[in-house]
């Protein structure tokens, strides 16, 4: 896996087309959840935790990614301790990036702490950052 493209496991457990009613004026085409999809995860990696010199989406703080036909995005997260001195800033951070991708309408964030964050939850290239095999 390279470092720009993610694995498909990871992805495919991650992103998902959010049905957000049969009133929908047109679905997305999958070509276009795929444009999205590697945007968001591009836009994922400009988010750092301060205090870790990883991204956000390679820690696997990023649980889960719903797309509405209607380019809404929402964002279920979490951070690597509930007492993170960011908490409060790190969403904001998020959906400032998830905002600058082409074609998004708009964005929500949910911080969640179930399951809780462990370093099993890094991609190799994480650990490997952190030396941590």
């Amino acid at each position: 896996m390279s470092e720009a493209t993610p694995d498909t496991a990871h992805e495919a457990s991650l992103f998902s087309l959010d049905d957000m009613g049969a009133n929908q004026p047109q679905a997305l085409e999958q070509a276009e959840l795929d444009r999205l999809t590697d945007e968001l995860i591009a836009a994922f990696k400009t988010v750092f935790d301060p205090e870790i010199p990883v991204d956000i989406y390679e820690l696997g703080l990023i649980y889960r990614v719903d797309v509405s036909d209607d380019r809404d995005v929402v964002v279920d997260m979490t951070l690597t301790a509930p007492g993170c001195p960011v908490a409060g800033e790190m969403p904001s951070w998020v959906q400032d990036a998830v905002m600058k991708v082409e074609g998004v309408r708009s964005c929500d964030v949910n911080l969640i702490f179930d399951p809780p964050w462990d370093s099993s939850k890094m991609s190799d290239e994480a650990k490997l950052a952190l030396n941590m095999f």
